[in-house]
């Protein structure tokens, strides 16, 4: 097909993709089921893959998620309304409970609240002095749409609580759905029953969400005013006694093998249950222990959804490539005919590494069974070599980068004793393409310096047109080339300037993230920033290759020291870093200056009993303390634990710096 047409046809499925955004974002009437809208932005993504020059601000892969609608008056969550984990197979509860033993540096029994994950829409309800005063959805996890009015029609809401002793202020959160009876009465105007909560939830007039038979299942609490509970499932029972409904197949169970034999039976009974289930919810039952092991920046670490078993289905190999990642990670893709798995249109599927391309022996014409579980990458599960043609060629991993032409590697591994699996390009720098442009798409990613306006296919284009080639360049644009490109124009340009110089200023844990360091994430950035302090300190121990130096830095151990002197012992990185820190406004992460433990230093020797050092330090900072990596004039506290360094107790006491124990450190933190 010639370019015209390519993108004739590519205009008309950004036409249709934005009407129906607007038909279910904005009128709250989908008109198309969701299998149907993932088909076609799956449509889309599969012409900007295949043809670079197919590019719009609109397209899916610069939207991600929704924000809340014009329709209805913004309300930003107290306590943010944060996504699960997913679990869908054994070994996946294995390792969400090894996490939890790994971070409170300690085996421990530990029960978990269990309730099934109905497939309907989230919402939270705040009551103050017991009256319902704001019924929020959950919009972008951070900020919801206000729809308190919609929510009372709904009889499983109570619009005020009777019970005595309900606390003062709590937000209850829940889910919204429709029962499988009650949506076959209605089922001509809705698509599907989530697609008719959603669209009930979000009418502009109550009266017409009233019409729906709606329903609403309490699960847990938000913000609480005063949290006197012990366990989530005593809060459970409460919700019953205050007037909610909760799940009547919520259970306590002991351990995975408990959870795995009742995601069975529960599996095997949904299907004559009266409402949809996409799986369970696995909450640790201890609050106290839901307080110690926190969130990580986009879940809690404390809670997973178990998936029930994935969509699979068969189709053909049509070609093997092989992708080059930030980190030089070669990883093989199959192209395979398109096939519909669980209502979206899949078109790509993993192979994960060289040794899994030969562990199965996957090659280019074969017929496969491919799965997709959930919302992960789908991936080949077998080969039916039966229907193999007999001329077929044994895969070929490549040992050159088909990007740069370097050499690559599979590093062996201290820890196994055993090469990797994965094969990496050596280039360290931007002189490889594929990782350069990785690279700058992470430098611009939310996490990072989270540019608006920059998303990764307006990087790719850019990159075409030789607009970038490091990260510095996006800080010295040609706006004038930019406003005549398709697709843009005087004011997206002018948006997308802004965007860049509000980008400048920026703490040093993000900057440091930004650099896409391999075995560097956001927490190893951040425990790197409050020990350095600074970027002039950052680039000091960098620039005069004082790479022992991060050893002193709990946290950071030998494989991201090695990682840190491969980066930057080639002269381009640390260039890079250079300009930079000369065009950027490089801040230190703010801290809270009004805790108990304000002004006061700690440093740890010896291994603490019950809890991890990572969650010891987190406990001082959160009180406005700060963690220090050597003894020295400023220290105000040496904590020992369990066969304490002598060298550093006799280096305190000759300081007059104060030794105490794992207790005394809790009693100063009451």
């Amino acid at each position: 097909m010639e370019k015209k047409d390519l993108k004739k046809k590519y205009n008309l499925k950004i036409k249709e993709l934005l009407k129906h955004n607007k038909l279910y974002y904005e009128k709250s009437k989908p008109i198309i089921t969701d299998a149907d809208y993932d088909k076609l932005k799956n449509q889309i993504k599969e012409l900007e893959e295949n043809n670079k020059f197919l590019n719009t601000k609109n397209s899916p892969i610069n939207n991600v998620g929704y924000k809340p609608s014009k329709l209805f008056e913004k309300y930003k969550h107290k306590v943010p309304m944060l996504s699960l984990s997913n679990a869908f197979y054994d070994e996946d509860l294995i390792n969400f409970e090894k996490k939890i033993f790994n971070y409170l540096s300690k085996k421990i029994d530990i029960n978990y609240s269990v309730e099934p994950k109905i497939d309907g829409v989230s919402a939270s309800l705040t009551y103050i002095n017991k009256k319902l005063i704001y019924g929020v959805s959950r919009g972008d996890g951070n900020i919801g749409e206000l729809i308190t009015e919609n929510l009372k029609t709904i009889k499983d809401i109570p619009s005020e609580i009777v019970y005595p002793g309900f606390p003062n202020e709590i937000e209850i959160r829940g889910e919204v759905f429709i029962k499988k009876k009650d949506f076959l009465k209605i089922k001509d105007k809705f698509a599907n029953p989530r697609n008719a909560a959603s669209g009930s939830l979000r009418q502009k007039n109550p009266d017409e969400t009233k019409k729906i038979p709606l329903n609403f299942i309490a699960y847990s609490f938000g913000y609480i005013g005063h949290n006197n509970y012990k366990y989530h499932s005593d809060f459970l029972k409460d919700l019953k006694k205050w007037g909610f409904v909760v799940n009547n197949d919520n259970k306590v169970l002991s351990n995975i093998n408990e959870l795995i034999e009742f995601h069975k039976f529960i599996e095997k009974k949904r299907f004559s249950l009266n409402y949809d289930l996409d799986g369970l919810v696995y909450k640790v039952n201890d609050i106290n222990l839901q307080n110690r092991l926190g969130y990580t920046s986009n879940a809690p670490r404390w809670a997973i959804a178990h998936k029930f078993s994935p969509d699979n289905s068969t189709t053909k190999v049509l070609n093997i490539e092989i992708q080059v990642g930030r980190t030089g990670a070669l990883t093989p893709v199959a192209k395979v005919e398109p096939v519909n798995i669980g209502g979206v249109v899949v078109s790509n599927a993993t192979l994960h590494n060289e040794d899994e391309i030969k562990r199965k022996d996957i090659r280019i014409g074969d017929i496969v069974k491919i799965e997709r579980a959930g919302d992960v990458i789908p991936h080949i599960i077998s080969v039916d070599k039966s229907k193999r043609n007999k001329n077929s060629k044994e895969f070929i991993f490549p040992i050159k980068c088909p990007s740069c032409g370097s050499n690559t590697l599979r590093e062996f591994n201290q820890l196994t004793k055993k090469n990797d699996a994965v094969r990496r390009c050596t280039n360290e720098s931007y002189e490889c393409n594929r990782i350069a442009i990785e690279k700058i798409k992470h430098f611009i990613s939310k996490d990072a310096l989270n540019i608006d306006g920059l998303g990764k296919k307006v990087i790719e284009k850019f990159w075409d047109l030789k607009f970038i080639r490091k990260p510095q360049d996006i800080f010295n644009l040609n706006y004038s080339k930019i406003k005549i490109l398709e697709g843009w124009g005087e004011l997206s340009a002018s948006n997308l300037r802004q965007s860049i110089e509000s980008a400048k200023t920026v703490t040093l844990n993000k900057f440091i993230y930004s650099l896409g360091i391999r075995h560097i994430g956001s927490e190893n950035a951040k425990t790197i920033s409050e020990n350095v302090m600074n970027i002039d300190n950052f680039i000091k121990i960098i620039g005069k290759k004082n790479f022992d130096n991060f050893s002193n830095i709990d946290g950071i151990g030998e494989t991201q020291i090695n990682s840190l002197k491969s980066y930057f012992l080639n002269k381009a990185n640390l260039k890079i870093v250079i300009d930079l820190k000369n065009i950027l406004n490089i801040e230190t992460e703010k801290q809270i200056k009004n805790g108990i433990l304000v002004n006061k230093t700690f440093m740890f020797t010896g291994k603490l009993d019950g809890i991890s050092r990572a969650e010891a330090k987190s406990l001082i900072e959160k009180n406005s303390g700060t963690t220090l990596s050597s003894i020295s004039k400023n220290l105000d506290y040496l904590v020992t634990g369990e066969k304490p360094t002598k060298s550093k107790i006799n280096r305190a006491k000759s300081m007059n710096i104060k030794i105490i124990s794992q207790n005394d450190l809790l009693k100063l933190l009451n």
